[in-house]
């Protein structure tokens, strides 16, 4: 249990830094996050879970998704007393194989249509070359990245979805979970 668990936040740790080194930026480019606003960490939870419903509602196939809760991150560089980034890991596994066939290349032209822009696309570098998609919404101030995983002995999607970088309501704290 405690190796899953370590591998589980090694993976999140991983994603987060691969994110967030994503196009995703404010204006001045400087490579931060973008301000998501103010909010508290639960609002924000809330929030990234939605983006990650409305993603899973451009899939377009049935099967099981993982009930997986969001969690909360520092911003890098910024007081973790008053900023945070939230993050949500999530995969779907299809009722069958087959349905996972066209799944990334629907994905590629169906979020650009909700105000996504693809800025990754492509196969990774492990021996399977498992395709994997990144995409920004300025508008949401969040990212995701989706790895296919056709050559597992289940195929499955996998999904995490971060947000920008939040600040607390004054007189809040930071909620970690």
């Amino acid at each position: 249990m405690k190796t899953a668990l370590g591998a589980q936040a090694l993976f999140v740790s991983i994603a987060l830094t691969t994110l967030t080194g994503c196009s995703m930026n404010d204006a001045d480019n400087s490579g931060s996050l973008p301000s998501a606003g103010i909010s508290t960490s639960e609002e924000a939870a809330q929030k990234v879970k939605r983006v990650s419903s409305e993603i899973y509602d451009l899939i377009g196939i049935k099967g099981k998704a993982s009930d997986s809760g969001a969690g909360v991150s520092e911003c890098s560089g910024k007081d973790p007393e008053k900023y945070f980034q939230v993050f949500h890991p999530w995969s779907l596994t299809p009722g069958s194989p087959e349905q996972l066939g066209d799944v990334m290349e629907r994905l590629k032209e169906e979020l650009p249509k909700h105000g996504w822009n693809i800025v990754e696309y492509g196969p990774d570098t492990s021996k399977n070359k498992n395709v994997k998609l990144t995409a920004d919404n300025e508008k949401k101030k969040h990212s995701v990245k989706i790895w296919h995983y056709a050559k597992r002995d289940t195929p499955k999607l996998s999904f995490m979805v971060v947000s920008g970088c939040y600040q607390v309501p004054d007189g809040k704290k930071v909620d970690r979970f």
